[in-house]
C-alpha cells in the first residue's frame, strides 16, 4: 500500500501557508519533499515536519532553532531529540515570561497614564 501524498498546492492548502513559504522551508532544508520533474510531494513524513515545524513557529522558536531540532533526529534519534526539546521549551518559556511581564508593566503604565489624563480632564 503506497502512503498518501500531497503535491505542493494541496501541501500549501492543508496548513494554510503560501507557496512562498512552502518554497522558503524547502530552501532552508526543513523539508525535502518528492520531486518528479518539476513537481514536488510530500508524504508523511514532510506532513509531520510541517506540522512540528508550524507548532514550533506558534511557540516563537526561531526557524534556525526548529531545523537545528529536526536534524538531531535524524543524527541521534528521538531520545536525544526529545532532550534537546526540554533544553529549547525551557529557554522559550523563560523568554515568554519576561515578555509577559515587560507587556503587564507596559500595560500598567499605560492604563495609568490614560487614567491620569482622563482625570485631567474632569
Amino acid at each position: 500500500m503506497t502512503e498518501p501524498r500531497l503535491n505542493f498546492k494541496e501541501m500549501c492548502a492543508k496548513f494554510d501557508v503560501t507557496p512562498r513559504t512552502l518554497r522558503y522551508y524547502e530552501y532552508i532544508e526543513l523539508l525535502s519533499p518528492e520531486r518528479e520533474g518539476r513537481s514536488r510531494f510530500y508524504g508523511a513524513k514532510e506532513l509531520a515536519r510541517m506540522t512540528l515545524i508550524l507548532r514550533g513557529r506558534r511557540f516563537g522558536f526561531p526557524l534556525e532553532d526548529i531545523r537545528q531540532w529536526l536534524l538531531i533526529y535524524e543524527h541521534e534519534g528521538t531520545e536525544a531529540q526529545m532532550r534537546a526539546w526540554i533544553d529549547l521549551a525551557d529557554r522559550q518559556l523563560a523568554e515568554l515570561e519576561e515578555q509577559r511581564q515587560q507587556l503587564h508593566d507596559t500595560m500598567g503604565e499605560l492604563k495609568s497614564l490614560r487614567d491620569e489624563t482622563e482625570s485631567n480632564l474632569g
